[in-house]
């Protein structure tokens, strides 16, 4: 436990800091840290850098046996039940200790408070929670804001989930951890807007793509690239150039108010903009690299030239198949680069092996690599030279016998000449009468 001095000077310096710096606006279901300041014999009071500090019921930090869990200096992860007007600002503490019972996790219900569990198994339609001793079910769906993924991964995990449902005296306790992720990414969201400019260059997370563009999380804030910005040369199909869940480099183009009718602000994002047009490589080398990571949207693989992505579009395999199949993880490789933009990061492919090959054999037999054989072979005269003896006249074998009727031809008998000329008789033909 902290002193009298100590608690005087922490004191202090909460309403120093809200006199100078309590600027913060807080927002009913935020998740906010802060420090303890004062613990009076009802509330906890904590400083969450607003002008005058927040309070947290004491009953809510006891432990089952009754004890303060608490002291002044420590820090806790709260969540805003009320805040505006003349009352102080009303939080309440994360729970997930001993003595969480069925009363306690509906009133987390209704505030909003987080509760904290250990995930002990996954099932097939989700998780099982560990809630203080209460068992809790949080749905495959609610797991992350996109898709969870391997479940039996989360086993073991410690996270913070919001209670959607207590029924029948705590034996069905519905949890979501996605509804939490949520909230916390759209206070991150605002924040991120007030300091996004147009010429902005940022890292972003490929969250969908649709045939017109790709949607890209900027921490917060979704911007969309359209598929006219992927890249400097036409592209047939976004599929060809990203990949849902991989890290792209952006520009922000324009920021605006969403004019569809469902609010919020338009961020538009440019890939193109980030790579010179003569980034793509002009050869067609062929790389042997490993593979180092199967996803079900293609495979990463390691090369000479650096780590690379190959999409399921470059991969060569039938449409519809499972790139897990066809590939292992460690196995060899042959590929080659499609682009390689600014900061070093490969496309690669492994359907353009064959015709990166195609095309290095025609250019070899285009500059002469290729036609040894034919000059080998020469030309007529030089064959029939070489059957010539020392003396330069024909052998009888090759001397070409005459024509009839030829320019040199001997003069033919008259009397063959005649017969020649002279029809042959033929049978007569008789026909019969009907």
């Amino acid at each position: 436990m902290a002193s009298d001095d100590d608690f005087a000077a922490l004191f202090e310096q909460s309403l120093k800091s809200g006199r100078d710096e309590g600027t913060r606006q807080l927002e009913r279901g935020q998740v906010v840290e802060g420090t303890v300041v004062a613990i009076g014999d009802d509330v906890v009071f904590v400083d969450v850098g607003t002008k005058s500090e927040g309070r947290v019921e004491r009953n809510t930090l006891l432990d089952d046996k009754g004890k303060l869990r608490v002291a002044v200096g420590d820090k806790l992860r709260l969540t805003v039940v009320r805040t505006g007007g003349r009352e102080p600002t009303q939080l309440a503490a994360s729970l997930g200790g001993a003595g969480v019972d069925a009363a306690t996790l509906d009133l987390a219900r209704q505030s909003g408070t987080p509760v904290e569990g250990e995930i002990t198994k996954a099932v097939k339609a989700g998780l099982e929670v560990d809630v203080g001793g209460l068992r809790a079910f949080c749905p495959a769906s609610q797991i992350e804001i996109g898709y969870a993924g391997d479940l039996a991964a989360y086993v073991g995990q410690r996270h913070f989930f919001r209670v959607l449902e207590v029924r029948d005296n705590g034996r069905s306790v519905v949890l979501s951890r996605k509804a939490l992720l949520q909230a916390e990414r759209e206070q991150k969201g605002a924040e991120l807007l007030g300091r996004l400019a147009v010429g902005s260059e940022m890292d972003g997370i490929v969250q969908s793509i649709q045939p017109y563009g790709v949607f890209v999380d900027l921490g917060g804030v979704e911007g969309m690239v359209h598929v006219s910005e992927l890249a400097h040369n036409r592209v047939a199909s976004p599929n060809d150039v990203v990949a849902v869940g991989e890290q792209v480099r952006v520009k922000v183009l324009s920021i605006e108010p969403n004019t569809t009718g469902k609010g919020g602000t338009r961020v538009s994002l440019s890939m193109k903009a980030l790579v010179q047009p003569e980034a793509a490589p002009s050869s067609d080398e062929i790389l042997t690299g490993t593979v180092g990571r199967i996803e079900h949207h293609g495979i990463w693989v390691d090369t000479p030239q650096g780590g690379g992505f190959v999409p399921l579009a470059e991969l060569g395999l039938p449409p519809g198949s499972d790139p897990r199949r066809g590939f292992q993880v460690g196995s060899t490789i042959e590929v080659v680069v499609v682009r390689r933009d600014n900061n070093g990061k490969l496309r690669l492919s492994v359907r353009g092996v064959a015709e990166a090959e195609s095309r290095r054999n025609f250019r070899d037999f285009r500059t002469g690599e290729g036609t040894q054989s034919s000059r080998a072979l020469g030309s007529l005269g030089d064959l029939l030279r070489d059957k010539l003896p020392a003396g330069g006249e024909l052998p009888p074998s090759v001397v070409s016998k005459p024509v009839a009727g030829g320019r040199n031809a001997p003069a033919e008998p008259a009397e063959a000449r005649q017969s020649r000329a002279r029809p042959k008789a033929t049978a007569p033909t008789t026909r019969r009468r009907p």
